[in-house]
């Protein structure tokens, strides 16, 4: 995998924690600058993690899917774009109160989680391609926390410019991927 594709994978990993970023800066009237960087770094350790675990998953059984594994890879990140597309579009239920939206370190330890469940899968993904995993949750994790920072920073702003376009991109980005990577392997093989 190209270091072009790693970035995008990378700014892709990143878009639904930096929705998430945006919403939780929305109700902030002055963040600090203090608690965007801790709450980046949070989401940035999870989600560079994440990858990680879902490639030693998928390296534990790629041998036994060697023959179609470019469409396990396919079919996982295209689930996974159309599930942060058909998520984008989704309203938002958003009755909380300001008070309740502050968060706390578990709600952020927990949101953080929540949105590095798609990087664990693409970790999966990227256990049937040549792949420095290494490198690639790096910069999934350093995205994460340079997109989270900034988006709990700039979110009372950007929630009414950007809101979850983020996320449609990311999904988006990962249906690319998903299809560079079945085309790279048919093409191949043909």
């Amino acid at each position: 995998m190209s270091i072009f594709a790693l970035m995008l994978l990378a700014l892709a990993m990143s878009t639904d924690a930096f929705a998430a970023s945006i919403s939780k800066g929305a109700y902030l009237r002055h963040p600090r600058l203090l608690s965007a960087i801790k709450m980046g770094l949070i989401f940035g350790i999870i989600e560079g993690t994440t990858p990680l675990i879902g490639w030693l998953i998928g390296n534990a059984g790629a041998h036994y899917i060697e023959e179609f594994d470019h469409w396990v890879a396919f079919i996982l990140l295209l689930l996974l774009g159309t599930h942060m597309i058909v998520e984008s579009v989704k309203e938002d239920d958003d009755t909380q109160s300001e008070a309740a939206q502050k968060s706390s370190i578990a709600k952020v330890i927990l949101t953080a989680i929540g949105t590095s469940l798609d990087a664990l899968t693409v970790g999966v993904s990227l256990a049937f391609v040549a792949v420095n995993i290494y490198l690639a949750a790096l910069m999934i994790g350093l995205a994460t926390a340079l997109m989270v920072t900034m988006g709990s920073l700039l979110g009372h702003r950007l929630a009414t410019v950007i809101g979850k376009r983020a996320e449609t991109l990311g999904g988006v980005v990962l249906i690319v991927i998903g299809s560079w990577i079945l085309y790279s392997h048919l093409s191949t093989v043909a």
